[in-house]
């Protein structure tokens, strides 16, 4: 009974050298593998399924197509509900949502900083490691693809969001999957599917004329 007291504490020790140990990869490394691929695209293309929680208001359920060239050309239309679009085309954004807001459009001036425009990924990923605290949450998996989780805590108070959560792709660095929640109040969530880099885009795609009737509002 001595002897086997005795040699506990060696056994325990060996079987410590003789284990293994696993570490959490580093959440600044992969944001900024991502901002990287990110500001080295042409063009970025995908599916989206938006859902804004607002308590308040409740949830709000859309879905369309994100394009995107270049910092200051983006563009979400909406199939559901169908007709509404956010357009940035280099000089104005504009925002038509006939299912709330019918009979009118509006249009402000493209931010100078991109994190300040409606350009949600621009938001994540604008110089992420000098604006952000991150943590590693875990690894994931997002239609089936492997995602690493990473939560971010803006360190400048003047960013649109409180924090963010992001599924970044392990192999091709983009993200799959955004949690924000705002200065509002509501959380956004973002899906993207169908991703697709550096395919040509017509230009049309960054266009939008208001439809007759519409009235322009300037912000």
């Amino acid at each position: 009974m001595i002897r086997a007291i005795r040699l506990a504490p060696l056994l325990g020790g060996l079987a410590l050298l003789g284990g293994t140990t696993s570490q959490d990869p580093d959440p600044r490394a992969i944001i900024a593998d991502a901002a990287a691929r990110y500001q080295a695209m042409t063009a970025f293309r995908a599916d989206f399924r938006q859902i804004l929680a607002d308590s308040m208001i409740g949830t709000y359920d859309s879905r369309g197509q994100l394009v995107q060239a270049g910092e200051s050309r983006l563009s979400m239309r909406f199939s559901d509900p169908d007709g509404d679009a956010i357009v940035m085309d280099g000089t104005w954004v504009w925002v038509y949502t006939p299912s709330t807001t019918p009979g009118q459009v509006l249009r402000f001036k493209v931010p100078a900083d991109p994190t300040y425009g409606p350009n949600v990924l621009a938001w994540i990923l604008t110089n992420p490691v000098e604006r952000y605290q991150m943590r590693y949450v875990r690894a994931d998996a997002v239609a089936g693809r492997g995602v690493d989780v990473v939560a971010l805590s803006p360190l400048d108070r003047s960013l649109p969001f409180v924090d963010a959560v992001v599924w970044i792709d392990q192999f091709d660095h983009l993200p799959r999957r955004l949690e924000i929640r705002e200065k509002g109040g509501q959380t956004r969530t973002l899906i993207l599917s169908g991703v697709e880099v550096n395919r040509r885009i017509a230009p049309d795609q960054f266009q939008f004329s208001p439809p007759a009737g519409v009235r322009v509002i300037d912000q």
